[in-house]
């Protein structure tokens, strides 16, 4: 459906926001040029049935906001490192439709500079067209600690220069987040790109507890896949993961797929970090795919089950999903409402994207995923249009 204006009617609105917070019963979503025109309960609906919009009845539908993957690789048999283009990023957001997810940071891991700098021309042209979708880019390396490097190609691992420092920060309006081992970045380093305005998260580390204090204190803001590539928590060294754990305004993103790690770990992290502790995928080309393997950074990954591991049995990337990586977080025993915040209103608000999406509410893109009782994806709103999983589903929902 591809209305300028509509209304999304008899759905119960899930997550935190000014709106979806007190939205009790039914509700009603109303949609106008892409974004949210108002929302609320269905007995305060201001629009009669009279009224010649056009409206969607959900029968029932949770309406959650869209979920946001600030480190996304691939998907949909798609990786951006294999080939930087526009047409890999409409396949990734046409894949991550079926899933709930509606904004992405397409994320190139360590690579050559002239790569970088197509990565930047690319995403800036998309993002230009569709800012809904893809609000920046997201480099993880290179400049990284090889010790940490995990699936990353070691050859392209260098230190900073002051020419691609300049030319990310020239281009801060599409580079949306750097991640960054301290130990390897001078201080200012981390200081230029955060005065640009882009969000520097430390991760692929081998830093000490000091490290990651000097480096806050420059600007990071943020932790890549906690726990994993980074110097774990001992008991009279803390490393990366206890210096996060400690810290009181570090946010951290997490894979909550039970591979990358276990349960117990997620529920320390979630008990120390409450509200910063926010889901990503970081998914490559097998989610959403039948694919069996693929290349990434130079070697080929299989997949093992659930797994994406390289031929030594290092982990590449995930297949997972955005909805699977909340449906986890509820089997863990987290609220509905919590799982969702940590896919929706908790990275737009560590990425600067708050004014934009993460809620339902006026003004923001209408971004939107419904949901069955299962919390299965049954259709997905990007800038409002409607996008059903199967025909069944579009007949359910029927246009008065």
């Amino acid at each position: 459906m591809s209305d300028a204006q509509y209304l999304l009617v008899n759905g119960h609105m899930v997550g935190t926001g000014p709106t979806t917070a007190g939205a009790a019963g039914q509700s009603f979503v109303h949609i106008q040029d892409g974004r949210i025109h108002s929302a609320g309960s269905l007995q305060e609906e201001p629009y009669s049935t009279a009224s010649p919009l056009k409206r969607v009845d959900l029968a029932g539908l949770k309406i959650a906001p869209g979920f946001i993957d600030l480190q996304l690789n691939g998907c949909g048999g798609a990786l951006f490192n294999s080939d930087i283009s526009e047409m890999t990023l409409a396949t990734m957001h046409s894949t991550n439709l079926r899933y709930g997810c509606t904004t992405f940071l397409p994320t190139l891991i360590t690579a050559s500079d002239d790569d970088i700098y197509q990565a930047v021309e690319v995403v800036g042209a998309y993002r230009a067209r569709f800012p809904e979708r893809v609000p920046g880019l997201h480099l993880e390396g290179p400049w990284l600690n090889p010790a940490r490097k995990g699936i990353h190609n070691a050859s392209l691992i260098r230190p900073p220069t002051k020419a691609l420092v300049d030319f990310l920060c020239r281009n801060s309006e599409v580079v949306r987040k750097v991640t960054l081992a301290p130990e390897v970045c001078p201080a200012a380093t981390i200081e230029a790109l955060t005065e640009a305005g882009i969000m520097v998260a430390l991760g692929h580390t081998d830093a000490q507890a000091e490290d990651v204090e000097k480096a806050r204190q420059a600007g990071a803001r943020c932790v890549t896949h906690l726990y994993n590539a980074m110097s774990p928590l001992t008991s009279r060294a803390p490393g990366v993961v206890g210096a996060t754990l400690a810290c009181r305004d570090l946010y951290a993103g997490i894979i909550a797929d039970g591979l990358h790690l276990s349960w117990e770990s997620f529920a320390i992290a979630r008990k120390c970090l409450g509200e910063r502790l926010f889901l990503v995928a970081d998914a490559t080309a097998l989610a959403g795919s039948d694919l069996s393997e693929f290349n990434f950074a130079g070697e080929t990954v299989y997949r093992q089950g659930e797994r994406c591991v390289n031929g030594a049995g290092t982990l590449g990337g995930s297949a997972l999903t955005m909805i699977d990586a909340v449906r986890n977080c509820i089997a863990q025993g987290l609220s509905e409402r919590e799982a969702i915040d940590m896919a929706t209103v908790r990275p737009a608000m560590v990425a600067g994207l708050a004014e934009d999406m993460g809620a339902i509410r006026a003004g923001l893109w209408a971004n939107l995923v419904l949901l069955d009782d299962q919390l299965d994806v049954v259709g997905t709103l990007s800038a409002g249009q409607i996008h059903w999983n199967s025909e069944s589903h579009r007949e359910r929902s029927r246009c008065l």
